[in-house]
């Protein structure tokens, strides 16, 4: 068996500076890695959760990963305690909202923004759900 420490996704992206500064200034993360020509690394140091985004057509790469990736069919899910609370904070920050606010029938309540790299970042809060 492979023993892992941490799983995360690395994203291809434009503009790794554009979202160096959402991630950090809307969630706190931090980056403990960044070279604008190559590669962002995002912790949060409250959770310990792991974003990385890479520049499209990076040499170092495989071929595979010079394509930016599709936004499409893909979201970066962020737990929160209080998804109403930051709902509104999202909306005072005036940041893109790309899907409202609701609940769901399966327990969440959730909202989508979309980052400066068009990803798409739903916001969730799981609910205790009683009953069957």
């Amino acid at each position: 068996m492979i023993e892992i420490d941490a799983v995360f996704p690395v994203m291809v992206a434009p503009n790794l500076e554009a979202v160096k500064q959402f991630y950090e200034t809307v969630f706190g993360f931090n980056a403990v890695f960044y070279d604008a020509n190559f590669y962002l690394h995002l912790v949060s140091p409250n959770t310990g959760a792991q974003l990385g985004f890479l520049v499209p057509n990076h040499g170092s790469q495989p071929e595979f990963l010079h394509s930016i990736m599709s936004t499409n069919g893909y979201a970066i899910s962020l737990e929160v305690k209080d998804a109403a609370m930051a709902y509104e904070q999202a909306k005072n920050l005036k940041l893109n909202i790309f899907m409202e606010i609701k609940k769901e029938v399966w327990g969440q309540i959730h909202f989508m923004l979309q980052d400066p790299s068009g990803f798409r970042v739903d916001i969730v809060q799981h609910l205790e759900v009683t009953g069957n």
